[in-house]
C-alpha cells in the first residue's frame, strides 16, 4: 500500500460482494495526451477484434523490490504473461525514494521492451523518462500507484478513491468508538495512491458524524519495516491520548502491530489499515488488529499484464469507453482518462481471516 492482498478462497469475480468500494488519482488516455510532460499522441484506432499477440515484452518496475505486497503483485503479472505466452521481466530499485526509477525507465527503453508495467513512487519524477518511452513505441501501464496524467496510456486502480478513505474513516471510528485522537501512519510522502486516499479521508472527517475524531498526525514510514516501526513508537510517545493507528499500507500496518503487540499499549490503542491476510493473521488472533481492509494484489498485476499486451495488440489504445476481457478476470471497460479499476476488496477479521492465504 504501500501502497500497496485476496487470491485464496476469493478473486475479484467474487469480491463484487465484498464490503468497501475503493481508487486513485485519474489520468489521461494515450489519445487526448495533452500535458506538458510531452507524451506520444496517436490517432490510432483501438481493433476490439484484433488477436492477441504472443511473445510481448512486459517489464513490471513496483516502487521497490523485497516488499511482500509488491511480490504478491508482480507474481500476478508473471501468470498473466504466462498464459498470454508473453516475456516476463522485474526489475527495480530497494528503495523507494522519488527518482529511483527513472534509470531502470531508461534501461528497459534502449532493451526494446513492448511495455512497461509500473507502479510509480513519484507521479512527476517518472514522467519524462515514461514519455520518452512512450515516443520509442512502448506503452506504459501504471499500476497501484499512478503516474502523471499524460505520462502513461491506462492506470490499473485498486478499487475508487473515495471508497478507501471512506471505509479507513468508518474503520478509525468504530475501533475508536465514535471519538479521540487517531493519527495515519503512510507510506511515502509522494505516493500517488495514499496521497490521494489521505485527502479523502481528512475531508470525510469533517462531516457531522466524525465531528468527534481529531487527526493529530500523519507520520510517513517510506514503506520501510524499521521506520514505520519508529514512527508508529513515536506517534505513541508524542500522543498519550491516540486511540487509533490508521496505516494505508502494508509494511506500515504490519510494523504498527508488531509494536504495539508487545508493548503496553496493546489492548488500548488499535491498529487498522490495508494489509495482506498472511501478515497480519497473527495480530488479528492474539487481539492487537480487530479488522483491516485490502484488495487482491495478485490480481493488479493480472490485469495490469492483460491490459499491456491488449494495448500491445491494438484492441485497445486506452480511451474511454473501450473494453477488453482479463483472462480470469473477465471483462473490463476502460473508464475516464485511462482508469481501469479492478474491483472492491474485502474487511478481514477473526470471523473471516482464515479463508484467505497471500
Amino acid at each position: 500500500m504501500t501502497s500497496r492482498f485476496l487470491t485464496g478462497a476469493l478473486s475479484v469475480a467474487t469480491a463484487a460482494t465484498l464490503v468497501v468500494t475503493l481508487a486513485a488519482c485519474g489520468g489521461t488516455t494515450k489519445n487526448d495526451s495533452s500535458g506538458s510532460g510531452g507524451g506520444a499522441k496517436s490517432t490510432a484506432q483501438a481493433d476490439p477484434n484484433a488477436a492477441l499477440k504472443q511473445g510481448v515484452k512486459m517489464a513490471f518496475l513496483p516502487k521497490q523490490l523485497n516488499n511482500p505486497y509488491t511480490d504478491i503483485e508482480v507474481g500476478g503479472g508473471k501468470t498473466a504473461l504466462d498464459e498470454l505466452k508473453g516475456q516476463y521481466k522485474l526489475v527495480g530499485p530497494n528503495d523507494a525514494s522519488a527518482s529511483s526509477q527513472v534509470s531502470y525507465i531508461n534501461t528497459l527503453i534502449q532493451q526494446q521492451q513492448d511495455v512497461i508495467g509500473i507502479a510509480a513512487n513519484d507521479p512527476n519524477a517518472v514522467c519524462p523518462s515514461l514519455n520518452q518511452a512512450r515516443n520509442a513505441g512502448v506503452k506504459v501501464v501504471a499500476f497501484d500507484s499512478d503516474a502523471a496524467k499524460d505520462c502513461r496510456d491506462v492506470f490499473i486502480n485498486q478499487a475508487t478513491t473515495q471508497g478507501v478513505g471512506q471505509k479507513l474513516v468508518e474503520m478509525a471510528n468504530e475501533l475508536a468508538g465514535g471519538s479521540g485522537e487517531i493519527a495515519i501512519l503512510s507510506a511515502t510522502p509522494n505516493a500517488t495512491n495514499q496521497n490521494a486516499w489521505i485527502d479523502v479521508f481528512k475531508n470525510i472527517l469533517t462531516q457531522p458524524q466524525y465531528a468527534n475524531l481529531k487527526l493529530v498526525k500523519v507520520a510517513y514510514g517510506n514503506d520501510d519495516d524499521q521506520k514505520s516501526f519508529q514512527e508508529a513508537q513515536g506517534l505513541l510517545q508524542s500522543y498519550p491520548n491516540l486511540k487509533v493507528i490508521v496505516a494505508p499500507t502494508t509494511v506500515g500496518i504490519a510494523a504498527a502491530a508488531r509494536y504495539i503487540s508487545s508493548s503496553n499499549y496493546k489492548g488500548k490503542v488499535a491498529v487498522t489499515g490495508l494489509g495482506t491476510p498472511n501478515q497480519m493473521r497473527e495480530y488479528v488472533k492474539d487481539g492487537t488488529v480487530a479488522k483491516f481492509a485490502l484488495w487482491n494484489p495478485a490480481d493488479i498485476g493480472y490485469l495490469a499484464a492483460y491490459a499491456g499486451v491488449a494495448l500491445a495488440s491494438g484492441q485497445i489504445t486506452g480511451a474511454e469507453g473501450q473494453k477488453f476481457t482479463a483472462g480470469k478476470l473477465g471483462q473490463y471497460t476502460i473508464g475516464a482518462s485511462g482508469e481501469i479499476v479492478l474491483g472492491p476488496p474485502t474487511v478481514f477479521d477473526a470471523s473471516n481471516i482464515d479463508k484467505f492465504n497471500f
